[in-house]
């Protein structure tokens, strides 16, 4: 098999003939920037072929490079084909790099009702007179100190295999940590002295990209330490799908263990940052998505991408933390959250709980962008649920100078009216190397705004100005000259990007109106729209307005609610009475297929206008457009 060499790190591996480099940098463990899923239309995996033979459509993907890079042996690594042995070199900028990862949450209040206890309890040995088990001893110290009774808390055999050396090498002072499981109670841990202020939790948002802890001590419910880190499964593929067929290709236990591996990387940073142990953590609770949350317990998700799409389970699990490989106390317990679908999974049930939606009479509207988006539509008596594609374009794919939220993105920009200067900030504030989604959609916006751009999104060429210009392919606005910028070129928007902009926005405003004509309801009957994830965090809610990537509502109505997912699992964390809200929700909810709704396509054709085609359902935003009209003539 030809042997694969990767520049500056030298590392190496083997391919097929006809394998992919990307395939072969996966391999590696080189992780790289696939926006769009390996499917050649983002440009990021821009690689250099320094010696050897590669099979690479110039023609068909040539618009990504100068003559000058194709000329120096650049290709997409996703499809350029390994014939013999090669050396490639990949530049920074098609790495995974330090991401903005949303931990921040909105830090709601909730009643404090853990489901782990410690007991510290200081017992008189036995006697003569006296002469109780060990274990009805330490079960009487634990009720009279507020636990359960004795006679309620099962003990399994490792436990009281400790106790009796824990006993008396403590001089009969130990502290007992108890869980409430479904079934009643058990006696988890035994430990010499007092450590009954050693009790943590860790919730977990267990993302496709990424993962984020809180770990919080659960005898007094704080926040102990927070860390967040990539989803290492990325090396398998960047999206639900491919791990899906990862996992198909024999690959399910492997990316079980990296799930796992994760999370217990992300778990030891946190303990780090707050100076605790791993084995003072005895309870872990996860947010993901289905297909996430089923890889992490090990079931197989393959057949959730065949019709008719049915996950293996949707209730919530419960499990010993060690069975998914997860490294805290050995008796930790383990709490996933229950899914709706295989496209609505525990991390919108806890967006939903982070929310308050369910326990609200008002009707909200709760979005989720990624790569794909989700929308809930309801109140605490009903809810109606969606799903779809997004495309790649709000997360930088499909935009040729679009990035993810690294270090150098412009993730905010105005323009001038009058004479269309830009002012933008950066991420890290470093010099600008590309736009993330947040910073896209400013743009739009504003381009919308200055009337640089139509309702189709078609750039006014007829306006004399140097920043709008006849690209290479397309007519373009330059946002950044290469002065100013960290990679030595224009930073320019395109008529083609801003079309694939318009089409990704259309998706979610029409899933959105959809949700909407099932309920019967208009956008005056909504209360709150509640925007969830690193996308929505960062999103300017006027922009969002303009460009029609959601209802007009009154800009009060419209909240950033930060890592809906992680502030949902962190309220599961310290308060198990909400648990039992979680089912209830999943239950609620029905799910709407966007692809089996006849009115799904209408509603999308009508949303690929800029806000929309009918503009009396954006009276403010056509009260700007009027104001720009007046003011460009």
């Amino acid at each position: 098999m030809p042997d694969v060499t990767f520049l500056p790190s030298f590392r190496k591996t083997t391919v097929p003939p006809g394998g992919s480099l990307l395939e072969a940098a996966q391999k590696a463990g080189i992780h790289m920037n696939v926006v769009c899923g390996g499917q050649g239309k983002c440009g990021k995996c821009v690689v250099y072929v320094k010696s050897g033979r590669v099979e690479f459509d110039r023609e068909k993907f040539g618009r990504f490079f100068s003559g000058k890079e194709l000329d120096e042996g650049g290709c997409l690594a996703c499809q350029t084909r390994v014939l013999d042995d090669v050396q490639v070199l990949i530049p920074e900028s098609s790495l995974i790099q330090e991401q903005q990862i949303l931990i921040d949450t909105r830090g709601l209040t909730t009643g404090f009702s853990p489901s782990v206890w410690k007991y510290y309890v200081s017992l008189s040995p036995p006697t003569l007179e006296d002469p109780s088990p060990d274990l009805t001893r330490l079960l009487w110290g634990i009720e009279k100190q507020g636990g359960p009774k004795e006679g309620k808390i099962y003990v399994p055999l490792e436990v009281i295999r400790r106790i009796p050396r824990a006993l008396r090498d403590s001089g009969w002072k130990v502290t007992g940590t108890v869980a409430l499981v479904p079934g009643g109670y058990r006696l988890i841990d035994v430990e010499k002295g007092d450590s009954s202020q050693r009790l943590y939790g860790a919730a977990v948002d267990l993302g496709t990209t990424t993962v984020v802890v809180f770990l919080r001590n659960l005898a007094g419910g704080e926040v102990a330490g927070v860390a967040s880190n990539y989803n290492l499964q990325i090396s398998c593929g960047e999206d639900i799908l491919s791990r899906v067929n990862y996992a198909r290709k024999n690959g399910l236990e492997k990316l079980q263990a990296l799930a796992a591996e994760s999370i217990n990387t992300t778990i030891t940073d946190a303990a780090n940052n707050a100076g605790i142990d791993r084995e003072d953590i005895y309870e872990v609770v996860v947010a993901g998505n289905t297909i996430m949350t089923h890889i992490l317990m090990g079931i197989d998700p393959a057949y959730m991408i065949e019709e008719p799409y049915v996950p293996v389970v949707r209730r919530y699990l419960t499990s010993a933390a060690s069975r998914a490989g997860l490294e805290v106390e050995e008796n930790a317990g383990l709490f996933v959250f229950p899914a709706v679908s295989d496209f609505i999974g525990g991390d919108i049930v806890a967006d939903i709980l982070a929310s308050g939606m369910a326990e609200q009479d008002e009707v909200s509207l709760m979005i989720d962008i990624g790569t794909n988006f989700e929308v809930v539509l309801g109140n605490r008596d009903w809810m109606f649920s969606c799903a779809g594609a997004a495309g790649p374009a709000l997360e930088g794919g499909e935009v040729l100078f679009g990035m993810r939220a690294n270090p150098g993105a412009i993730e905010q920009i105005s323009l001038d009216l009058t004479d269309l200067t830009p002012a933008y900030r950066t991420i890290n504030h470093r010099k600008p190397k590309g736009i993330c989604g947040s910073g896209l959609i400013d743009l739009l916006a504003e381009l919308l705004r200055a009337c640089v751009i139509d309702r189709t999104g078609r750039i006014n060429t007829d306006i004399p100005h140097p920043r709008i210009r006849l690209g290479p392919h397309f007519p373009e606005f330059v946002v950044a000259w290469k002065e100013e910028t960290d990679i030595g070129k224009d930073i320019v928007i395109t008529e083609n990007d801003i079309k694939n902009l318009i089409m990704s926005k259309a998706s979610i405003l029409a899933a959105c109106s959809t949700l909407m004509n099932q309920a019967g309801i208009t956008r005056h009957e909504i209360a709150h729209i509640y925007f969830s994830g690193a996308f929505g965090n960062y999103i300017n809610k006027e922009n969002a307005v303009i460009i029609g990537l959601i209802p007009e509502v009154a800009r009060e109505r419209i909240e950033n609610i930060g890592n809906g997912a992680i502030e949902g699992a962190n309220i599961a964390l310290v308060n198990r009475k909400k648990r039992k809200l979680l089912d209830e929700i999943a239950r609620k909810i029905a799910y709407i297929e966007l692809n089996a709704e006849p009115s799904f396509m209408d509603e999308y054709t009508s949303s690929t206008f800029l806000p929309h085609t009918d503009l009396s359902t954006f009276p403010l935003v056509e009260k700007i457009l009027n104001e720009c009209r007046v003011r460009r003539s």
